[in-house]
C-alpha cells in the first residue's frame, strides 16, 4: 500500500515560480512510476510530467515543458514539480499519481481509474 500527499500549492503571480512536493509512504515506493496531472475547473484532468523508477528519464506535456522540472529522490520517498514562468493557464488543482506497471512511455495516457494511486490534490493559482 502507497499513500501519497501532495503539497506546496499556493497563489503566486504570472511568471513566479512554485515547488510541490510529493510524499510517497511504503517500502516500495522506489518501485512505482511517478507523475503529476492536474485539473482546472471544467476540464479534463490532463498529463504533466512523468519520471521513471529509476529517476533517470522524464517526459512533458509541451504545455510545460523548459517551464517544469519533475525530479525524484528515492531515499526521502519524495517526488517534486519545480515550476517556473508561471502562466495563468497553469492555475488548477495538481495531482501526484503512481504506478507500478507502466514506463514512461505509456504512464501519461491511460485512463483515470488504471493508475495504482493518487493524492487528494493541491492547488495552484496563477494570478495574471
Amino acid at each position: 500500500q502507497v499513500q501519497l500527499v501532495e503539497s506546496g500549492g499556493g497563489l503566486v503571480q504570472a511568471g513566479g515560480s512554485l515547488r510541490l512536493s510529493c510524499a510517497g509512504s511504503g517500502r516500495t515506493f522506489s518501485s512505482y512510476t511517478m507523475g503529476w496531472f492536474r485539473q482546472a475547473p471544467g476540464k479534463e484532468r490532463e498529463f504533466v510530467a512523468v519520471i521513471s523508477r529509476s529517476g533517470g528519464s522524464t517526459y512533458y506535456a509541451d504545455s510545460v515543458k523548459d517551464r517544469f522540472t519533475i525530479s525524484r529522490d528515492i531515499a526521502k520517498n519524495t517526488v517534486s514539480l519545480q515550476m517556473n514562468s508561471l502562466k495563468p493557464e497553469d492555475t488548477a488543482v495538481y495531482y501526484c499519481a503512481a504506478d507500478r506497471q507502466w514506463g514512461i512511455v505509456a504512464f501519461p495516457t491511460r485512463p483515470i481509474d488504471e493508475y495504482d494511486y493518487w493524492g487528494q490534490g493541491t492547488q495552484v493559482t496563477v494570478s495574471s
